[in-house]
């Protein structure tokens, strides 16, 4: 007697999305939220968010704008038409590098920005370099587009910044894109002009793409100068896709907008991507970046000046804890720590072999989350946002010191 086989079951969720690792830093701050909502006193380091409220006269557009009946319908999926000319007009005046509006599409959000600048440029197979420790989203959009990322790694001891000669190293002739963002998410490392520059060469003399994110162009500190890499290398600008977006500068992380700005036919095929996915932006979100991108920068400098004095806690009180190294950064609003020092002592009588395994400790035993090195491609060390207030950086900072002691 012959007996059938039955036959297996589909897969419910397809590989490609089933093998996508969540956002490490979104699931550090969700299960923060979710402990202080249960009367924990959790203080946490975990999302890269202003702790300012949005300032008021973007608010006051986006109200008006709410009430006009101009913004209840559907309007172009690239973006409102002055929405981009502003955006054109603010990319010139910030970074030098003066695109057409045309050359802009409005998405939800620097991360749809992201995903779309590799979609439309990669095939299967494509390689990407991209600097180590990146942002948790890079590798996994890449991955998402069909394309395989390749992590470049500098450590402490270059102040996070890559080489041409590491760079060059990593190349294949499968190399297609070098993903380029400074300052740094999550290191806060900030490139010179003059390695913009060389980078950018570089680039061009191996016909790479180069998409770069510069939406922390206005968190720098000290002697740090941001530097756009078509405007130091303008004959790249061809081959270059800028990303950027109102979250970081305007602390509107909730309002979802972001760009990205490129050649003409990669904006098109973006478009073409966006209008069967999302269509347009929210009108009303889109009015009050219309607000933001048109007015002055005052709001960020009284936010970087306060980022700058929790730039100098952090990194001191991270720095007196016996083996942590914490280099300053010079932009954004991280603290990127080497705990290798840490690792293979017992804390607590708990066995602490890796920083993912560190992390869990902080939060269970003082109640402290922080993102592990290991989501950002470099195990050993951790990120912490500076994006808090003065009090619970300083209490929370704290705590890990008195854990560690």
């Amino acid at each position: 007697m012959v007996v059938s086989e039955a036959p297996s079951r589909p897969r419910r969720v397809s590989d490609r999305i089933g093998g996508l690792e969540p956002s490490a830093t979104l699931a550090v701050d969700s299960r923060a939220k979710a402990l202080r909502a249960a009367g924990r006193p959790v203080i946490g380091f975990g999302a890269g968010e202003p702790d300012f409220p949005t300032p008021d006269y973007i608010v006051h557009a986006a109200q008006a704008a709410a009430s006009d009946p101009r913004n209840h319908r559907y309007t172009p999926t690239a973006g409102l038409p002055e929405l981009r000319e502003a955006i054109s007009a603010k990319t010139a005046r910030d970074s030098g590098f003066a695109p057409a509006a045309s050359q802009v599409v409005v998405t939800n959000g620097g991360k749809q920005a992201v995903f779309q600048a590799f979609a439309t440029l990669l095939d299967p197979g494509d390689e990407v370099l991209v600097p180590a420790p990146y942002w948790t989203t890079y590798p996994e959009v890449i991955r998402l587009s069909g394309g395989v990322p390749v992590a470049v790694l500098a450590d402490e001891r270059q102040g996070y910044r890559v080489s041409i000669d590491q760079l060059e190293a990593a190349r294949t002739p499968q190399t297609k894109v070098l993903m380029f963002c400074s300052p740094s998410n999550p290191t806060g490392a900030v490139y010179s002009p003059d390695a913009v520059a060389e980078i950018g060469r570089w680039a061009l003399d191996n016909d790479l793409w180069v998409v770069t994110d510069e939406i922390y162009e206005h968190l720098v500190y000290g002697d740090a100068r941001f530097s756009s890499i078509p405007v130091q290398t303008p004959e790249l600008a061809d081959r270059c896709v800028v990303l950027n977006g109102v979250a970081k500068t305007y602390a509107m992380t909730g309002w979802r907008v972001g760009w990205m700005i490129g050649p003409a036919d990669v904006v098109d095929a973006a478009t073409n991507l966006q209008s069967h996915t999302t269509s347009n932006v929210c009108n009303v979100a889109q009015r009050a970046a219309l607000a933001a991108v048109s007015g002055d920068l005052s709001a960020v400098a009284e936010m970087r000046s306060a980022f700058d004095r929790r730039r100098r806690t952090i990194v001191s009180m991270l720095n007196a804890i016996d083996g942590v190294v914490c280099p300053e950064p010079e932009g954004a609003f991280y603290a990127f720590a080497s705990v290798k020092g840490v690792l293979g002592r017992p804390i607590r009588g708990r066995a602490v072999e890796s920083s993912a395994k560190l992390a869990e400790i902080v939060l269970e035993e003082v109640e402290v989350a922080v993102v592990p090195g290991e989501a950002f491609g470099a195990p050993g060390y951790i990120r912490m946002s500076y994006a808090l207030g003065d009090d619970d950086l300083a209490e929370g900072v704290g705590r890990i010191q008195s854990l560690l002691a």
